[in-house]
């Protein structure tokens, strides 16, 4: 008997898809608290008149099976057969060396030959000519539906690309929104009926609405110091064990990526150089970076080489790139990008940061960081560009987070300190003076009783809002 036996592919599949047999979901798989995602992907799953196979993309243990698992948990209480309900992991061994079309002909050979099926792909980079497939599949198989997750972007949306266009639609899967962390942490406290804002919405508010939407979210800020050290990590809410958690995400979501993922998928030559890129990232993260510093410091590697290496990292989900916004009619000369690491909770890990909390630059560092990735999250269905601000001259004045919304710029600022005063010399009271299309600037404060309306004579009014409320309110899309 061959390895990639049809015994032994049936085998594993039946594994994967105990409710063939037993009718019903495994309990100890089943997750209550669903995520954004999952009713994105629900609503376009069942949409009455789009027909579109979807595809999620995020980090290693970011929850993207969970995702799967809850979306067929849903099906199966929904009446739908169980065997029309397919599970497969790419990441298992055995189906890397089997080919993508003989695993689903096993399946309608010998489980559902009915023309209706759900199709759950997980980790689907790892297996071969699964774009070429798809495209087969959809063009004629009409009722089938299909998830895929992958953890590799590039080969998701580049495949997506070729021979995906029209078919398949993207959703990013980031780390835990504070707000999401709060609800699987299961906190009495989270207030219900709060208002669904966006930047603009959030800076009209009085300083009244202001201090009710404080007042109602204060019993969350013994939760926030907590969402900084673990991050978004789903598996880690109700983890105690620091060293663990970090021990984790070195193990199983930086090495893996850097050093399987990545190599396995794409030509990469030197992983030696490709761990520096990334540690000097994770020193220089909330930084504008400079890649000929970069070269010159990583053993005169090439610039393109470097360039490369960024853009691998930032498609395997391990870092964000923010690229300068004009401001002011200022043109932008050279586009030097600020980096994220993607969760502030893997920098913490690389880095083996013990002591954030008494360590203020490093705090204000991880705060910055989860400012972006919320904000990043909640426009990621949108048109909107979401970049930084930095003066040419004047001492290089920044402003950290831009917006660039279709009806003007956002602003935001991180103060994450005790005193987060502004002065008039500032560049986000500057630009609040002078820009016509700012429709709204926010500062982020550390200290609860810091919030409302900043008594400076610029155009476009500046709100001070504290970073546990703004996360949690900007976390709930």
């Amino acid at each position: 008997m061959t390895i990639t036996s049809s015994e032994n592919i049936l085998r594993i599949l039946y594994s994967y898809n105990p409710w063939w047999r037993e009718g019903y979901f495994p309990q100890d798989l089943s997750k209550p608290v669903k995520r954004m995602a999952y009713y994105r992907v629900f609503s376009l799953l069942n949409h009455p008149t789009i027909r579109r196979y979807i595809i999620l993309s995020g980090a290693r243990r970011a929850g993207k099976t969970t995702i799967l698992y809850q979306i067929i948990e849903s099906l199966l209480k929904d009446k739908v057969n169980p065997k029309k309900i397919l599970y497969v992991s790419f990441d298992h061994p055995l189906f890397k060396l089997c080919s993508f079309d003989q695993i689903l002909s096993l399946y309608e050979l010998n489980i559902n030959q009915s023309e209706e099926a759900y199709i759950f792909l997980d980790e689907i980079q790892y297996a071969s000519d699964w774009d070429r497939w798809l495209k087969v599949y959809y063009d004629t198989k009409p009722k089938w539906k299909v998830v895929a997750t992958g953890s590799a972007s590039p080969k998701l949306i580049e495949g997506a690309k070729e021979s995906g266009v029209g078919r398949w639609t993207v959703i990013s899967v980031p780390t835990l929104s504070f707000y999401e962390f709060c609800e699987i942490l299961g906190t009495k406290e989270c207030p219900k009926d709060l208002p669904d804002l966006n930047l603009r919405e959030l800076s009209n508010l009085s300083n009244h609405q202001i201090s009710e939407l404080v007042f109602l979210l204060m019993p969350l800020q013994k939760y926030f110091n907590r969402y900084l050290m673990v991050g978004g990590f789903p598996e880690f809410v109700f983890s105690e064990d620091w060293f663990l958690i970090q021990r984790i995400l070195r193990e199983d979501v930086v090495d893996k990526v850097i050093k399987r993922d990545i190599p396995s998928l794409f030509s990469v030559r030197n992983l030696t150089v490709l761990e520096k890129v990334f540690l000097y990232l994770c020193f220089n993260s909330s930084s504008v970076i400079n890649i000929s510093t970069i070269s010159k410091q990583i053993e005169n590697v090439s610039v393109t080489t470097i360039e490369n290496y960024i853009h691998l990292l930032e498609n395997a989900n391990l870092i964000y790139r923010s690229f300068p916004i004009e401001l002011g009619g200022k043109k932008i000369l050279k586009a030097k990008p600020k980096i994220y690491i993607s969760d502030p909770a893997i920098r913490n890990a690389v880095l083996m940061i013990d002591n954030l909390f008494i360590d203020s630059k490093e705090l204000g560092i991880t705060v910055e960081t989860a400012v972006f990735k919320h904000i990043y999250s909640f426009y990621s269905e949108e048109n909107v560009k979401i970049g930084y601000f930095r003066k040419p001259t004047d001492n290089q004045k920044e402003i950290d987070i831009v917006a660039q919304l279709p009806n003007g710029k956002s602003l935001i600022e991180v103060k994450f300190r005790e005193d987060s005063t502004l002065s008039e010399s500032d560049a986000i009271v500057e630009m609040c003076q002078k820009e016509k299309d700012i429709i709204s600037a926010v500062l982020i404060t550390k200290r609860a009783e810091d919030y409302g309306w900043l008594e400076l004579s610029a155009k476009v009014r500046i709100i001070k809002i504290p970073a546990f409320v703004f996360m949690y309110l900007f976390g709930r899309r």
